[in-house]
């Protein structure tokens, strides 16, 4: 859809410039993966690590983010849908303010998180899925979700009766079912510096 009555401006602080000013590039890590998967708990641990390196951080949770800016969105497959593509526009310019951004969302569709790494562009992009079974997530299940969903109180319900498609070609697979919080922290972060993204 053209808007021709709006004219994008172009700030004189770039992306660019605020790396420099904070000595790492800024970049887009994108938890996908089964609720209860670990996907939050992973963000928020990294997050830490890299806040106290001195990295300029934020983490866009799921459930925060539908308590405001999506709140107006259901979970039918439009509505996920629809969820994805703000989330990715804001990535988007977290991105160019000079961020590390961790976005902790099921972000059940394939073609939802590509159309996010075509926005956000793949350089600036690493897809991270949080590998756990559905057994092993509804054991966590901390919210009773789960439970709720294959009672039929919640329907359309990510592993129960709405698919999750596993990524494809993802940047990084941390296996929560075998690996604790310690060990997927170290295996991000040693990405991070071997990518010269957070030394």
């Amino acid at each position: 859809m053209k808007r021709s009555n709006i004219i994008y401006h172009q700030a004189s602080v770039t992306r660019q410039r605020r790396n420099k000013l904070n000595n790492h590039r800024s970049i887009v890590l994108w938890f996908t993966g089964l609720s209860g998967s670990g996907k939050s708990t992973l963000a928020h641990a990294l997050e830490e690590k890299l806040f106290k390196k001195g990295c300029r951080t934020f983490v866009l949770d799921g459930d925060n983010v539908r308590y405001g800016l999506n709140s107006n969105l259901d979970f039918s497959e439009k509505g996920r849908t629809e969820n994805i593509r703000r989330i990715s526009e804001v990535s988007k310019l977290m991105l160019e303010s000079g961020l590390i951004v961790m976005t902790a969302f099921i972000s059940p569709f394939n073609k939802d998180r590509e159309d996010a790494r075509k926005l956000i562009s793949s350089d600036d992009f690493i897809e991270i899925f949080c590998k756990a079974s559905l057994e092993a997530c509804e054991a966590r299940d901390v919210k009773g979700l789960y439970k709720r969903a294959r009672a039929g109180e919640i329907k359309n319900y990510t592993g129960i009766d709405s698919p999750y498609e596993v990524p494809e070609k993802p940047e990084l697979i941390i296996d929560t079912d075998n690996q604790s919080l310690e060990e997927s922290v170290s295996i991000i972060l040693n990405f991070l510096e071997l990518n010269g993204i957070a030394n």
